[in-house]
């Protein structure tokens, strides 16, 4: 059976522990949230050492796994088998693998916790194995989340936390580290280590604890963009290409490909009234004084050819074509077509 996150969680809190889980899918972060909760919580710390044990899949077949499954605790009343990175398992899709895992299900060993933590992937749904594990084992199915439910886990997070946070805040977290949970999680965890007690979490609390610069971020880049401000965008292109290594363009150009795809969709939509560009931002609500300035200075068809421009940096980028191009080249180029219309015939280029 399919479980959520919370609900196996919250189970795990109560003690009630299953004899098999089964944690895959896109998204690794609630995979290792819980493997690590029963790690950590499952035995006390004088039973590990005989009663714990991590295999990982690309050191172990199935057999070796069960063969750990199938041992008695000694002087504890469970043991645990966590197996890391399952998905490497060499014969986990194998018809002998196969039989051998669909058997241990029928009948596990009450007394053991095993727990495979398989990811990136999933079990093929139509399958044997896969239904043998959604009817016997207690199932975890992960997926991405989409950019634009991000701003909602940070907030639910800071929420467990117990900590408020301003909506520029939150929404400067959400798109400068993007939907990569593992590391919204450890970036938030490490600015709260810095936080006051009973402070809110805003802008300045952001920039300073997770690394962005104040004047030289890829938002400022947006900002200067929508005032046609170049000497602002050179400088900022400048300080991008003095450090790399914080500015990398791959994720800056996704943030500014995010910007001119919901500028496009504002240009399409019915109610284009500060109400209704409002409503269509949703949690970017208090940008909304931006986005009617960038309606006005990029119309529809420019914003369709910086839409294209984007896409060609981004094959120039990753090396497609623009041939030794350095990342500060590419940028500045683009920031050049931002900003000076081009004739039809080299848009379409």
């Amino acid at each position: 059976m399919s479980h959520t996150p919370e609900g196996i969680l919250e189970q795990l809190k109560k003690r009630q522990f299953a004899p098999v889980y089964f944690l895959q899918g896109e998204e690794p972060y609630y995979i290792d949230l819980i493997a690590n909760y029963i790690d950590e919580h499952a035995l006390q710390e004088h039973e590990k050492g005989f009663n714990q044990v991590v295999v990982y899949g690309k050191d172990a077949d199935i057999s070796t796994v069960l063969l750990q499954a199938k041992r008695f605790p000694m002087m504890s009343e469970r043991s645990v088998v966590i197996v890391k990175e399952a998905q490497s398992i060499v014969d986990i899709e194998r018809e002998d693998g196969i039989r051998q895992l669909e058997a241990y299900l029928q009948h596990p060993l009450t007394s053991t916790i095993l727990v495979f933590c398989y990811k990136h992937k999933t079990l093929d749904g139509r399958k044997a194995l896969a239904k043998a594990v959604s009817k016997q084992a207690v199932l975890l199915t992960t997926k991405k989340l989409y950019d634009n439910q991000v701003p909602a886990w940070v907030t639910n997070y800071l929420k467990q936390k117990g900590v408020k946070a301003t909506q520029p805040a939150v929404l400067l977290l959400s798109e400068y580290i993007g939907a990569d949970l593992s590391r919204l999680s450890n970036e938030i965890d490490k600015l709260l280590i810095n936080l006051k007690p009973g402070a809110t979490i805003d802008e300045r609390a952001v920039q300073e604890n997770v690394g962005i610069s104040k004047d030289y971020n890829i938002f400022e880049l947006q900002s200067a963009l929508i005032a046609r401000d170049a000497l602002k965008a050179h400088r900022i292109i400048q300080y991008f290409e003095a450090n790399p290594k914080n500015n990398p363009l791959i994720p800056n150009l996704s943030l500014i490909f995010s910007f001119f795809t919901k500028l496009l969709s504002l240009h399409t939509a019915a109610d284009k009234s500060e109400g209704g560009i409002r409503k269509s931002l949703g949690n970017r609500g208090f940008l909304v004084k931006e986005y009617m300035q960038a309606l006005r200075v990029f119309p529809l068809q420019r914003c369709i050819d910086i839409i294209h421009f984007i896409r060609v940096a981004d094959l120039q980028v990753k090396g497609i074509t623009g041939g030794d191009m350095s990342d500060a080249a590419i940028l500045r180029e683009l920031v050049f077509k931002m900003l000076h219309p081009v004739p039809r015939a080299m848009a379409a280029v």
